[in-house]
């Protein structure tokens, strides 16, 4: 599908910034899923039959990247562990312990149904259909990031913006270094999950153990 520079410009605002903040308004909620659903098909369209996606096997991730996501996990589950315990020491691996069953629904679900169609759409869609439009790589990648924070503004929470953007940082960091749908996927699903596991879920709208 062709279109021209200003035609991308407008589809890239529409589909990244007025979408995530007419999402975050008080308004219809069938408003709200007409939009969604007509956005995902469109972006599925144009993933699908405009730039190929096809699940492939991985090449072997780089020692930086797997040092580098072993690392961010450990310090991860040091400071939460440590946040939470300062916050309300109940939260530690709450739903682990109560609901066993909804914690591993929920890891098959989110890394699934959540972070790789996230990974396709912000990293593959987005690099392909938008980085030619930008000669400066650093405000491309603030854009990527940006954008990414900007999809969680429904959940009204300036943290959540904060650690979506520093996440945002690293996957879009990983998926130019290794140019890979899968290795950004399992980081972004990694990080996802520990925070999950650890007890501060619900603040990224997963379920809780209440």
């Amino acid at each position: 599908m062709i279109a021209t520079k200003p035609l991308r410009v407008f589809e890239l605002s529409l589909l990244f910034f007025v979408l995530p903040i007419l999402l975050a308004l008080p308004i219809i909620k069938w408003i709200k899923l007409g939009a969604v659903g007509i956005s995902i098909l469109y972006v599925g369209f144009l993933v699908f039959k405009t730039y190929k996606l096809r699940l492939k096997r991985p090449s072997k991730p780089s020692g930086k990247f797997k040092l580098r996501v072993l690392s961010i996990s450990l310090l991860l589950l040091v400071l939460g562990t440590i946040l939470i315990k300062l916050y309300d020491k109940n939260l530690l691996f709450q739903v682990v312990k109560q609901k066993p069953g909804l914690w591993v629904t929920i890891l098959f679900v989110y890394t699934f149904l959540s972070v790789f169609p996230q990974e396709v759409i912000y990293r593959k869609f987005f690099y392909e259909r938008y980085q030619q439009l930008f000669n400066n790589k650093k405000i491309f990648f603030l854009l990527n990031v940006s954008c990414f924070a900007l999809c969680h503004l429904f959940l009204k929470s300036i943290p959540v913006l904060i650690i979506t953007f520093i996440g945002g940082c690293f996957f879009a960091y990983t998926y130019e270094k290794e140019q890979s749908i899968t290795w950004v996927s399992l980081e972004h699903a990694l990080y996802g999950n520990l925070v999950f596991t650890l007890g501060l879920g619900e603040m990224l709208a997963f379920p809780g153990a209440a």
